[in-house]
Formats: structure tokens, sequence, C-alpha cells
């Protein structure tokens, strides 16, 4: 029975892994729908991301049912609760990878980026890439220095979406009140983004470690 329940478990962690595999290759294809105007690109983001939501479905009733049927104390309950939030926040990075494509697609064949904040957001397309990345080797090592590497990534994130202000609100900002508006929104979603990454992280830095201090809500 023993061996079942440890079976299943390990599928969790199996399909946590394949969400945020399919997240790493969704904000990497958005960003580059993004910058080139790539709609059918942004298209299959958007597409892609009814899968990740599919796989997430599964693994909620997956815990659900082991917390039903097996009832787990400790450790084991802190495994399945933990895989939970984990899904939810791999789930939400999904759809705000999806968010980036939607803008490209609303205003395709337009370029949504003004020339002004091609470098800024090439920027943030690489760190997103980077917390992606990280939070897939995070979930295949449950390494707790990575997990906190990924907090630091997120530094980068909020830092970059400080300076989209900057540029939007400089002086000489050439772009239209709806770039405005659209480089505001991607900023936002490319921060979030790095906000749900942490709370992998932090989720996983609890798994091993067993400490809740440092985790915040989702």
């Amino acid at each position: 029975m023993r061996a079942i329940f440890e079976q299943e478990l390990s599928q969790v962690g199996e399909g946590l892994l394949q969400m945020a595999r399919q997240v790493q290759t969704g904000v990497r294809e958005a960003s580059i729908a993004l910058a080139t105007a790539d709609l059918q690109l942004a298209e299959e983001v958007i597409a892609a991301d009814g899968a990740i939501d599919a796989i997430e479905r599964d693994l909620d009733e997956r815990c659900i049912t082991l917390l039903a049927r097996q009832q787990p104390v400790a450790t084991d309950l802190r495994v399945i609760v933990s895989g939970l939030r984990i899904s939810a926040s791999i789930e939400r990075m999904g759809d705000l990878a999806r968010h980036i494509a939607q803008v490209t697609r609303l205003r395709y064949p337009a370029q949504v980026l003004p020339g002004q904040a091609e470098d800024v957001f090439a920027e943030l397309a690489e760190a997103a890439n980077t917390v992606a990345g990280n939070v897939v080797r995070l979930l295949e090592t449950h390494d707790v220095a990575l997990a906190a590497q990924v907090e630091s990534d997120d530094d980068m994130l909020d830092t970059l979406h400080q300076r989209t202000f900057a540029t939007t609100l400089a002086a000489d900002w050439e772009g239209s009140t709806t770039q405005t508006v659209d480089v505001t929104l991607l900023a936002r979603f490319y921060e979030r983004f790095g906000d749900h990454a942490v709370s992998v992280a932090q989720r996983i830095a609890y798994l091993v470690t067993g400490e809740l201090e440092n985790v915040t809500a989702d």
C-alpha cells in the first residue's frame, strides 16, 4: 500500500515538472512573438496554455483523492498540500505567458512595443526565461540554494518592471496612449510571472526544510 502511495506522489511530482517545462516554452515563445509580431507563434502559445490547465486539473484531482483516501499526516501531508499550491502557481505562470501572447495577437499586424521600450522588454524576456528555467531545475533537484536563486531572479524582474515606468514617464516618451497601456500591462505580466515563481521556490524550500517562515501568500 505504501509503495502505491509513493508512486502516486511521484506522479504528482512528474506532473508539476511537465507543467513547468511547458511554461518555460510558453514564456520564451510568447516573448519572441511579442518582439517580432509573430501571430502564428502567439496563437501557439495561447493554444498550448490549455494543456497546462488540463495537467493542473488532473494533479488537483490526484491530490484531493490522496487526501481523502490516505488521510496523510506529517511529511506526506506537507507534500500533497504543497503540490496543490505549486500547481496553482505554475498554472498562473502559464496564464501570464498566454496574456503576453494575447496582446501580440490583439495588436497584430502592428508591433506592440515602440522602439524606446524594446531594450527593457528584451531584458524582461531574458529574466523571465531564466526564472522559468530555474523553476524547472528546482522541481528536478529540490535544491534549496536554487530556490534562493529564483528569489534573486525575481528581484531583477521587479527592477526591470520599475524601469518600464521610468521609460513611459520620461519627457521624451513617444509612445501612443495604447502603447503606454500595453507596455504597462505587459511589464506587470512579467513581474507577476516572477512572483509566482518565487511562490514555487518557497514551497519547495518548505518541503525540504519544513520551515514555514519564508512562505508567503500566493
